[in-house]
């Protein structure tokens, strides 16, 4: 079949009815969603039952370099700066030397594997460097997967502020497999006006759609996720036609407004993480019709190999070489930091531009990225609780809302509220509630223990395990009331 106007809408709707309704299924059995969406891609193209004809690498970077936009921006814009401040230093530290590294050990390994030449397999290693920001926000956060310490903003963090890097290193060796008379030295000063632009106009962009937002007083609220997406895109091309980095200018104002006194706020989150599903959900399907099995058949065996030692030992290379100071993660959680290396839509979406500009050995590169992020979303994808619980990693997920009320706060409100469980070994669990030395502007309002609702007063003691649901009338003073409770990452 071949797409036309006539029936795009019809067919449009039909897969992404049945990629949702599947989802579920394939939830409930630890299946990461987002291979779904490819299968069920790959299954309507041209080599499937679908038999959609569909071979336009353009359009595919279109809608994938779109949608990463989105998914970024959502990303960001849910990104509390008390959470990754303590994790600023080694998020910076994995999403830059982290991913050069991995790129650098990935290519040299690609080039021998694959009989390249040296330049053509570090742009494998390049395209496949970051870590996928969709793939990790999905399972990490669809899954409720209740991790010690800081590991969860941390992934987060470096998940969404590493593309700039490998799609920089992508486009540098592009240019420099098509011009071999290029030196690497004269990439450095590219990279550094992509991201001090790039750093700029995120701070810059974020400053300007507070400003707007606050002050444009619209008579439709309906208008106002139109106005953001608009300044979302209008951030993203400007940084990028003047050289600068959209994907880091994208992903910086997100954070910048998300933190900001806002008006419409939640239903900003909201809309934005819904659209982020949407772009995912057409981002995965569109590369899945793109691919053609068939093309993947003869280069398995080496995309497996690659696909094995960019899992076992580029990734943990770099995270251990670039956690090495780092005192407050131990080897099981650097460890676990490694396995969640997932790689998903962001490196397909890369894969197109060697496609696109001419290289040698495209249509190679593309079908071994494909098998390589498929193989990665598949296997870390489906072992992530299984691999923090042996790491003994977790915590007893999260239960969002359990408590049977529906309190919301005015979204200019400077209180908030905190759902918190007590750990185990907990400083606060077998102390007084008077004995805490909460902020007086704090008050914990209600306790579910065992299966039971608590009004406390002052004289309750507080037990590892209970979930307290805690009103804080000024939100700066939120980290205070955590550390009370020996409460890190939650």
């Amino acid at each position: 079949m071949t797409l036309s106007s006539e029936n795009i809408l019809l067919f449009g709707s039909i897969l992404l009815f049945i990629s949702i309704i599947a989802s579920k299924t394939t939830f409930k059995v630890g299946i990461p969603t987002l291979i779904l969406f490819l299968i069920v891609g790959m299954l309507a193209g041209s080599e499937g039952p679908g038999g959609v004809y569909f071979n336009d690498p353009k359009l595919s970077q279109f809608l994938g370099v779109a949608a990463l936009t989105v998914i970024l921006f959502s990303g960001g814009l849910d990104t509390k700066l008390e959470s990754i401040r303590p994790v600023l230093k080694n998020g910076i530290a994995l999403s830059t030397l982290g991913v050069l590294i991995t790129a650098g050990t990935v290519g040299v390994f690609a080039s021998y594997v694959m009989n390249f030449t040296l330049v053509e397999g570090l742009l494998v290693g390049a395209i496949v460097s970051s870590t996928d920001a969709a793939a990790v926000f999905s399972i990490l956060r669809t899954r409720n997967i209740g991790l010690k310490g800081n590991l969860r903003p941390l992934l987060e963090f470096e998940s969404g502020s590493n593309d700039p890097m490998a799609y920089f290193l992508t486009i540098s060796f592009i240019d420099l497999v098509l011009q071999p008379e290029m030196s690497i030295t004269m990439l450095i000063p590219k990279f550094l006006k992509g991201i001090l632009l790039g750093a700029a106009c995120g701070y810059g962009g974020g400053k300007l759609m507070v400003f707007v937002v606050n002050r444009i007083n619209l008579d439709v609220a309906g208008l106002y996720p139109v106005l953001v997406t608009s300044l979302m895109f209008f951030v993203f091309s400007s940084t990028d036609t003047i050289g600068g980095n959209g994907f880091l200018a994208v992903y910086l104002s997100a954070i910048i407004l998300g933190n900001s006194s806002l008006i419409h706020k939640k239903s900003l989150i909201k809309f934005f993480d819904g659209i982020a599903w949407l772009m995912q959900i057409v981002m995965f399907l569109t590369l899945g019709l793109l691919v053609f099995p068939s093309r993947m058949a003869p280069i398995i065996g080496e995309g497996l190999l690659i696909s094995l030692f960019l899992m076992l030992v580029a990734r943990p290379l770099a995270v251990f070489v670039m956690l090495l100071r780092s005192k407050d993660l131990n080897v099981r959680k650097k460890w676990f930091i490694s396995w969640v290396g997932l790689r998903g839509a962001a490196p397909i979406v890369f894969a197109t531009y060697p496609l696109i500009a001419g290289v040698n050995y495209a249509d190679t590169i593309f079908n071994l990225v494909f098998f390589i992020s498929v193989s990665s979303v598949l296997v870390q994808g489906t072992t992530l609780t299984q691999v923090a619980r042996w790491l003994h990693v977790d915590v007893p997920e999260k239960v969002k809302r359990r408590f049977p009320l529906d309190l919301e706060l005015r979204e200019d409100s400077k209180s908030e509220l905190l759902e918190l469980d007590i750990p185990e070994g907990s400083e606060a669990a077998g102390k007084r509630i008077v004995q805490l030395n909460l902020p007086r502007s704090s008050l914990i309002v209600l306790i579910h223990r065992q299966g039971k609702y608590l009004n406390p007063d002052g004289d309750t003691v507080i037990q590892a395990g209970d979930h307290l649901l805690v009103l804080a009338d000024r939100k700066e003073f939120s980290p205070v009331i955590r550390e009370r409770f020996g409460i890190v990452g939650q």
